[in-house]
């Protein structure tokens, strides 16, 4: 009974604070997936977004509001069988688990129905890469030879570290941790090596070679990215792994 109401009281809490959004302005956006297959910018319309990933807490109180997201409770074709296995139990973090780490070991599945619980989704991948491409001082410093560096050398860390606590400096917009904490699901990671010529002629042959969608990336020396969307590619909805989370967008 005590941790019953303990949970329930951890529930309102987290109900209480509502999650922060920091706005940015529509652009277009020279991704290093062009947005014709060759090279034209993309063109993103303002939107707004999470300015930290959501942490351990927060899945939390989802998870005590929406028992069906319980470890244990997902079937196995949304969430594969390492679904939050970082944690003590079903309702418990642990020492594994911190409250103010970003939540790992969740499924595309899982994170699109956390964002639908507060009305929002998860962003697209340009979305993420516009934001990404920020620093504290610049929207875009990504010509910058030493911030390119820095976000490669965490790419190099063992995925095996104890994770940091959300709340890295922010960046231009106000959105913190979107490099050097973790990776992050995008709405669209299935389909970044499909180029768009492939789409518009319905080759689906395609989407079934890696190779296919490198042949369009643009700013190869960007190659951190260029690892993201390689990684990102690469993974099943159902999947989860310990260096994988989540943010969520809302259209403005």
């Amino acid at each position: 009974m005590r941790r019953l109401v303990a949970l329930v009281g951890l529930l309102g809490c987290f109900e209480a604070m509502a999650a922060d959004y920091a706005p940015l302005p529509v652009t277009r956006f020279h991704s290093v997936l062009p947005a014709d297959g060759k090279a034209a910018p993309a063109s993103i319309a303002a939107f707004s977004m999470r300015t930290e990933p959501v942490t351990n807490a927060e899945f939390l109180a989802f998870v005590i509001a929406h028992p069906a997201w319980r470890r244990g409770n997902v079937p196995t074709v949304l969430a594969d069988g390492s679904y939050l296995a970082h944690w003590e139990e079903s309702l418990t973090l642990g020492r594994e688990a911190l409250p103010a780490q970003p939540v790992t070991q969740v499924s595309w599945f899982a994170a699109q129905a956390f964002c639908e619980s507060e009305q929002a989704r998860l962003p697209s991948w340009y979305e993420w890469e516009y934001a990404a491409a920020a620093d504290a001082k610049r929207a875009d410093a990504r010509s910058d030879a030493a911030w390119r560096q820095r976000v490669l050398d965490w790419y190099g860390r063992p995925a095996s570290s104890s994770l940091a606590t959300v709340g890295g400096e922010a960046n231009v917009y106000g959105v913190r941790d979107l490099n050097g904490l973790v990776w992050e699901w995008v709405d669209d990671f299935n389909a970044l090596l499909v180029s768009s010529d492939s789409r518009d002629q319905g080759d689906g042959d395609k989407a079934k070679f890696c190779g296919a969608g490198a042949l369009t990336f643009q700013q190869k020396e960007n190659y951190a990215t260029l690892m993201r969307v390689a990684m990102l590619s690469a993974l099943k909805a159902s999947d989860t792994t310990r260096s994988l989370g989540f943010r969520c967008v809302r259209n403005l």
